[in-house]
């Protein structure tokens, strides 16, 4: 398999020396290893500190507590675990093409990395049907897109995800069939990312390639209401409330948009790769399959920065936070819209 394959070189190492037939380590020179840790642990900091912002920013201000606004709370939360508790292993894996926390351990990292991957795309899904009744249908937005509803969503895009994750992997079902896989479990220091053609096509299929379409068409249509109302708004001349809100709606629909724009170029590349990879009998070099897993983590470290540069307000809240104001008494009430914008 070419997941976890290693160059013969002149002096071979082992992860563990006193264990009989242990992976082989990763050959690369002392300053490549430490550029990718750096480089890696870069995207972790970036990732935790960014999407903590955005918890931090939603959870304590008031003038935040919006359907939608709790949709990109819990997508956070999701960004923010993927950052702090898979990433940080993930590192050491790709480093050092070793694993050496243990093989229960690899099963839950494992699980809450497809886990929290997949939950990603539930929660741009319904992003996508909150942004639909917002801007296509504004006079029954809030009756039908209301807090238990956005509960609802929240807890559907984190049990169905951990319930098909943890299945999966502690089932062992995705490796059925897999002759090479015995090898790899054989190696008593790896944590084998393999996935079957039926579980590979299962993966993509449902947890990406469905997901995506839906909530580009989605967004198609979004887009074409919005440009009604934009024509709408020019030969009216005059900007009143609801033309304003309309004008706000369609703002947090193109950032949105470009959040899931971002998220689909970051993940599609592995997720084809898992698709593809047992059709090609498991050829697909290390280098190239832990660089696709990295874009998909590098998408959690870009979200942050999407709110940062279109939305006003998570710039001011971050001002806040970090001057300290976040602690002064009754600060949670700060008007981070000011003149309605």
């Amino acid at each position: 398999m070419g997941l976890y394959e290693s160059e013969p070189s002149e002096r071979v190492q082992l992860c563990c020396e006193s264990i009989n037939g242990s992976c082989i380590k990763n050959s690369w020179s002392m300053s490549i290893q430490m550029s990718m840790y750096v480089f890696m642990l870069c995207v972790i900091l970036a990732t935790v500190a960014g999407n903590l912002a955005v918890i931090i920013s939603v959870s304590h201000f008031k003038q935040l507590h919006t359907p939608t606004n709790f949709l990109i709370l819990s997508m956070a939360t999701v960004d923010f675990l993927l950052g702090f508790c898979v990433m940080p292993y993930s590192m050491v894996r790709s480093v050092e093409n070793c694993w050496y926390f243990g093989e229960f351990f690899c099963k839950i990292h494992t699980s809450v990395d497809i886990m929290l991957s997949t939950a990603s795309i539930f929660h741009l899904s319904f992003i996508s049907i909150d942004r639909y009744y917002a801007v296509c249908d504004p006079l029954r937005y809030k009756t039908k897109i209301n807090t238990s509803v956005i509960l609802i969503m929240i807890f559907i895009s984190w049990i169905f995800p951990a319930l098909f994750a943890f299945g999966l992997v502690f089932s062992e079902a995705y490796a059925s069939g897999i002759d090479i896989y015995e090898i790899l479990v054989a190696c008593s220091s790896s944590c084998p990312i393999v996935f079957n053609k039926l579980w590979g096509t299962v993966l993509f299929s449902f947890g990406f390639f469905i997901p995506a379409s839906v909530i580009t068409g989605i967004y198609v249509k979004i887009f074409e209401v919005s440009k009604k109302h934009l024509r709408v708004m020019k030969s009216s001349g005059a900007k009143n409330s609801n033309q304003l809100s309309k004008s706000t709606d369609r703002k947090a629909t193109k950032t949105l948009s470009i959040v899931i724009g971002v998220f689909l170029f970051c993940w599609f590349p592995c997720f084809i790769t898992i698709l593809i990879d047992p059709f090609l009998g498991f050829t697909t070099p290390a280098v190239l399959f832990d660089g696709l897993n990295w874009l998909g983590y590098f998408n959690s470290s870009c979200n942050p920065l999407i709110y940062g540069f279109f939305y006003p307000w998570f710039k001011k809240a971050l001002r806040y936070i970090l001057s300290g104001k976040l602690f002064q008494q009754h600060f949670c009430t700060a008007n981070l819209f000011p003149e309605n914008k």
